[in-house]
């Protein structure tokens, strides 16, 4: 008996016309029925934003051969919640978003569009993978990310995933003969520390450009940031409950009335 191709829907934050989503149609388009519904323009650190206060429109594009795609004036977020409700038609396997021109392990996930995407279609029960690259160039070689998402999602399909089942899969910017693998771990302590350049507009306004360093302040090993420093691919996986439950009991104990 033949059985019924999985659907895999894809988006991203870069845009539908993104190389990176390409990237990430290629790597997969032969293990089930692919459906892209992508932001018609880049929507970079949109984290989990929805479109509350304007209305949304949805246009079928012809860029990927034989795949059926769509392009949403909306965020990551939107795309997913339309695709769901509007254009697929019935439940999907898996929701599969990137591939990011750059970097979204440890702090960056919580700004991530990319990530949010992923996290909404976990949130309505849909297995979900966000994949990013540490190459911010739009003209990135994707050719061992692409090898990366295969190897990921094919162990994805091959067993049942748990409910709200959520990866954050970021990949070495590396020579091919230099990585080393996937490699389970969980996300760095790390955080941005931002400068705003102040500057004058030609009308004499000031306006500030964020600008600002990474800092890694973990020093215990496991963590993405170690992992993909030795040319692994991170697999981070992640959870919607942002409960600390630790703090949750010390709470407990020092509030009690």
């Amino acid at each position: 008996m033949q059985h019924k191709k999985p659907v895999i829907l894809i988006t991203n934050d870069d845009g539908v016309t993104a190389p990176g989503i390409r990237a990430l149609v290629e790597a997969v388009k032969d293990l089930g029925r692919v459906i892209v519904v992508a932001p018609d323009k880049p929507q970079s650190g949109m984290g989990h934003a929805i479109t509350i206060g304007s209305p949304l429109r949805v246009d079928q594009v012809n860029l990927f051969d034989g795949v059926e795609a769509w392009q949403c004036t909306g965020t990551p977020a939107d795309c997913v919640k339309l695709a769901k409700d509007k254009i697929l038609h019935g439940p999907a396997d898996l929701c599969l978003s990137g591939i990011n021109h750059g970097a979204n392990h440890s702090i960056n996930l919580i700004y991530s569009g990319t990530m949010s995407a992923a996290m909404e279609a976990s949130i309505e029960g849909i297995p979900s993978a966000g994949f990013s690259l540490l190459d911010y160039r739009w003209e990135a070689d994707f050719e061992l990310a692409k090898k990366v998402v295969r190897d990921v999602v094919t162990r994805m399909l091959e067993r049942t995933m748990p409910a709200h089942f959520l990866l954050n899969v970021n990949i070495p910017r590396v020579d091919a003969h230099l990585y080393k693998g996937l490699k389970i771990c969980r996300q760095a302590n790390s955080k941005w520390a931002e400068d705003f350049e102040q500057r004058t507009d030609p009308r004499g306004k000031d306006y500030y450009w964020m600008t600002g360093k990474f800092i890694n302040m973990d020093t215990k090993p496991g963590n993405d940031v170690e992992a993909l420093e030795e040319g692994f691919a991170s697999v981070v996986p992640v959870k919607i409950d942002f409960t600390d439950y630790a703090m949750k009991e010390w709470l407990e104990i020092e509030w009690k009335q």
